[in-house]
């Protein structure tokens, strides 16, 4: 492993668990405070993202890369937000297959050694992103260390499904693709057996909510929600749990970055 946490090229590609969710990133406007509030709650250490500059750090857990913060410029009026990014086969192709089907791109594809990335938005506005190549720290590694799935809140899962199940392959005849199955109400996206996103809309026989403003939710994995609570408030974040004892709570970060905590008990 390299000093900035990446890994030697061909240790585990984005071409064995393509549209599986792979990295999350945060954007702020204060990565002191973002570094400081995310060591309180969740217990991360950091190093340079040398090959991102001086405004980009990677979290780690336990010495594996779990997530990467960058530092934006507050004039250019650039979202404060956590983003996933699924591994693609071919960031190109995934870019034009987006396109194709009434998504946009904001950026990209770009080189980012070992790899090639691009920022895109689904056909209602949610934001993810795409990686084609090295994976930091190995598919499974990963998934262990932090993160233990994403979640979409929509306004129709099944049209999201067929966005997404289209430009990123899943629940294709290839077997190292994607499986996408329907669970309480949820779409379901498996990879490798593990349960990797969700994506919500409501009931199935409900109407479409005018209401809900599209966007990706990143659940972090922990051992004590509680815990994570009380941290956030004491360091400048906001904190909204269901009930004393309560498996899950949705936090935001003193800059207004939004995540969920998730009991490892509950994954």
């Amino acid at each position: 492993m390299k000093s900035d946490g990446t890994l030697h090229p061909g240790v585990v590609t984005s071409q064995s668990v393509f549209g599986a969710p792979c990295w999350v990133s945060l954007t702020t406007r204060d990565l002191r405070t973002a570094e400081a509030f995310y060591t309180a709650v969740l217990g991360w250490q950091w190093v340079s993202g040398a090959r991102m500059g001086d405004q980009y750090r990677i979290a780690r857990v336990n010495r594996v890369p779990v997530a990467g913060v960058a530092e934006v410029d507050f004039v250019a009026r650039t979202a404060v937000a956590w983003t996933p990014f699924f591994a693609v086969a071919s960031a190109d192709e995934t870019v034009s297959r987006s396109q194709e089907r009434g998504g946009t791109t904001a950026v990209g594809p770009i080189s980012l050694p070992p790899g090639r990335a691009a920022l895109l938005a689904d056909r209602d506005g949610a934001v993810f992103g795409i990686w084609e190549g090295d994976l930091v720290a190995g598919w499974e590694r990963w998934r262990n260390a932090a993160p233990s799935f994403v979640r979409l809140h929509t306004r129709d899962a099944f049209d999201a499904a067929i966005f997404y199940g289209e430009v990123l392959g899943w629940a294709s005849a290839d077997p190292d693709s994607c499986q996408v199955d329907y669970e309480e109400n949820e779409v379901v996206l498996r990879s490798r057996g593990d349960v990797v996103a969700r994506i919500h809309s409501g009931a199935v026989e409900a109407a479409p909510d005018p209401t809900v403003r599209p966007h990706w939710q990143i659940h972090f994995a922990v051992d004590d929600v509680e815990a994570c609570v009380r941290a956030a408030r004491l360091h400048g974040g906001t904190a909204h749990q269901q009930g004393i004892g309560s498996m899950e709570a949705a936090l935001t970060d003193p800059d207004g970055a939004r995540f969920t905590v998730t009991s490892r008990a509950a994954v």
